[in-house]
């Protein structure tokens, strides 16, 4: 009897879940029901308040009973800024547009998506295996850890691929010290901020514990980064020539 309410269940859940997305991807071109305003919002407080945003997962929680977002809006403006960022690589990087149609692809597809599928998937198997409390029927919602996914990566994003543009042709292609260490450092606050947007999106689910192991990278990120300036590595120098290789 309850090996089959427990099916019932799992079965109900995985219905609920078929539902939920397919309602989220048949919203995604009814741009008059996406509240791009509020989406807006949480752009601007991914980059100077993430931790702001905590309230507004458990608010979404208590009204809509999940944590995923159910409006496509982020995920519209989140595709717009990556291909106005990648135009900015086109034209930095001299590409072709058949060039830079394959590089807009490849982070699309491959660098954001692919990625962060695996680290979404991989870290709703560890919450809801390892860190989930006990005695507790709610599970981590994988569509959610993708959110998360998301929201950490909308900040290196805009590091990496706006304001790191704005000063490579200044200086960071040359071999100096402090371009390395300025260059270096860009990548080394694109890391943390993913790794720490990542802990606050878990931390605002109240039935994880152990959350503060999400912090555990960053010392191991600070010592990669000293350790690519003592050597004299340029990370961006590295970085953008494997972008022109990649469109060959």
């Amino acid at each position: 009897m309850v090996k089959k309410i427990g099916e019932l269940s799992s079965g109900s859940e995985i219905h609920s879940t078929y539902q939920k997305i397919r309602r989220y991807f048949r919203r995604i071109v009814k741009f008059d029901q996406m509240d791009f305003q509020f989406a807006l919002w949480q752009m601007f407080y991914l980059l100077v308040a993430p931790q702001k945003l905590t309230k507004v997962f458990r608010a979404r929680k208590n009204f809509k009973s999940q944590y995923a977002r159910d409006d496509p809006a982020f995920l519209i403006l989140f595709a717009g800024a990556l291909t106005l960022t990648s135009i900015g690589f086109a034209v930095m990087l001299d590409y072709s547009f058949v060039q830079f149609l394959k590089f807009l692809v490849v982070e699309i597809f491959i660098d954001c998506i692919g990625i962060g599928v695996v680290i979404a998937t991989t870290l709703w198997y560890v919450t809801n295996k390892f860190l989930k409390l006990k005695n507790i029927p709610q599970d981590v919602e994988w569509g959610f850890a993708f959110d998360i996914h998301l929201n950490a990566f909308f900040p290196p994003l805009i590091l990496l691929h706006f304001l790191l543009l704005i000063f490579y042709n200044l200086f960071l292609q040359h071999a100096g010290g402090f371009s390395i260490v300025f260059g270096n450092s860009f990548w080394l606050a694109a890391a943390i901020y993913y790794v720490y947007i990542t802990f606050l999106g878990y931390n605002s689910m109240q039935i994880l514990n152990n959350i503060n192991l999400f912090l555990m990278p960053i010392p191991w990120m600070i010592m990669i980064y000293i350790f690519t300036v003592y050597q004299g590595f340029n990370i961006s120098s590295a970085v953008f020539a494997m972008y022109r290789q990649r469109v060959v």
